[in-house]
C-alpha cells in the first residue's frame, strides 16, 4: 500500500512561478471517465490521492465531481494549490470535505506588495473557513534563500490576522488545530541537462508514492514533470502490471543499494536530501 498517489488531473496552470520546472507536454485536462478508470485501478494501492504533479488542480472544471467520485470510492483527497483561485473555488473544497489543502504562498513571491496582500487576505479567509470545517490547511513557504526578505513581512501579516498558539515544531509552526505553516528550502527539480548529483542516490519514489500524468502515463515520483521515466500507461496496461514491471523493480532495487537505475534520478537535487551521508 502506497502512502499516496499523485494523479495529475490537469497539466495546465494559471501561473508561471519562478520555482516551477514546468513541462513541455501538450496541455491536457483529464476527462471524467479517465479519472473514474484510474480510481478503480487505485483501489487497494493507496488511501490518499494528491491532485497534481504539474498543473493547478483548481483550474479543472470538474474538480468538485472528481472529489465526490474519489470520496465515494473511499479515497481521501489532498489538494496542493497556488492559492490564487481559492476565493472562487475554496468553498467546493470545504463542501467536499477534502483531507488537506496545502497552499504554496511562495507562488506569489514575485508580485507587488499590494497584489500580494490581497492574495494573502483571500488565502487567510479560506484557511479560517476550512480549518474550522475540520480540513487541514498548510500554508507553505518553500523558498528559503529566494524570498528577498518578504517571508518576514509575510509571517508578520499572518500573525496579525490568524489567531492561534503559533507553536514552532520541526516542520514549521502550528498556528492552531488544523492550521499550520511550513518552512522549506527551494529545491532543484530533476532535469536531463542537469549535472549528476553525487555518487549515492536514494528516493522514496515507487516506495511510498508514484504519479499518474494526465494522459495516463505512470511515473515513479512526483517530480518527473515531463514524464521522462514513463513506466507504462494505465489506460493501456493494468496498473499492477506497470508497478511490477522489470523497469519499476530496477528503480526500487537500485535505491535500496543507494544507486540510481535511471539517468534522470542521478540528476535530481531534491533526492539528495534523503541520502544518508
Amino acid at each position: 500500500m502506497y502512502s499516496r498517489v499523485y494523479v495529475e488531473i490537469t497539466n495546465i496552470c494559471n501561473m508561471h512561478c519562478s520555482f516551477c520546472h514546468g513541462h513541455s507536454r501538450l496541455p491536457k485536462a483529464m476527462e471524467r471517465h479517465e479519472f473514474a478508470y484510474i480510481l478503480d485501478q487505485l483501489i487497494g494501492q493507496t488511501n490518499y490521492i494528491y491532485y497534481h504533479l504539474m498543473g493547478e488542480p483548481l483550474t479543472h472544471p470538474e474538480l468538485p465531481c472528481f472529489l465526490q467520485m474519489a470520496s465515494e470510492k473511499g479515497f481521501r483527497s489532498v489538494i496542493t494549490t497556488n492559492g490564487t483561485l481559492l476565493k472562487r473555488h475554496g468553498a467546493n473544497l470545504i463542501a467536499a470535505k477534502v483531507h488537506k489543502v496545502s497552499v504554496s504562498l511562495h507562488s506569489f513571491e514575485e508580485e507587488d506588495d499590494t497584489a500580494y496582500e490581497h492574495y494573502l487576505r483571500e488565502v487567510i479567509e479560506f484557511a479560517e473557513a476550512a480549518s474550522a470545517a475540520d480540513v487541514i490547511v498548510v500554508l507553505r513557504l518553500w523558498n528559503r534563500g529566494y524570498d528577498c526578505g518578504r517571508n518576514e513581512t509575510t509571517l508578520a501579516f499572518l500573525r496579525s490576522h490568524l489567531n492561534g498558539e503559533w507553536a514552532e515544531n520541526t516542520k514549521g509552526i502550528r498556528i492552531r488545530k488544523k492550521l499550520h505553516l511550513e518552512w522549506g528550502d527551494r529545491f532543484g527539480w530533476p532535469d536531463q541537462d542537469a549535472p549528476v548529483q553525487g555518487d549515492r542516490f536514494f528516493c522514496y519514489g515507487l516506495r511510498d508514492h508514484f504519479g499518474i500524468l494526465c494522459d495516463g502515463s505512470v511515473v515513479p515520483c512526483c517530480l518527473d514533470s515531463d514524464g521522462v521515466i514513463r513506466l507504462g500507461n494505465v489506460f493501456h496496461t493494468s496498473l499492477a502490471s506497470i508497478l511490477a514491471s522489470p523497469r519499476a523493480e530496477a528503480i526500487r532495487e537500485g535505491f535500496a543499494r543507494f544507486t540510481a537505475a535511471e539517468a534522470l534520478c542521478r540528476r535530481c537535487a531534491y533526492a539528495q536530501r534523503f541520502v544518508q551521508k
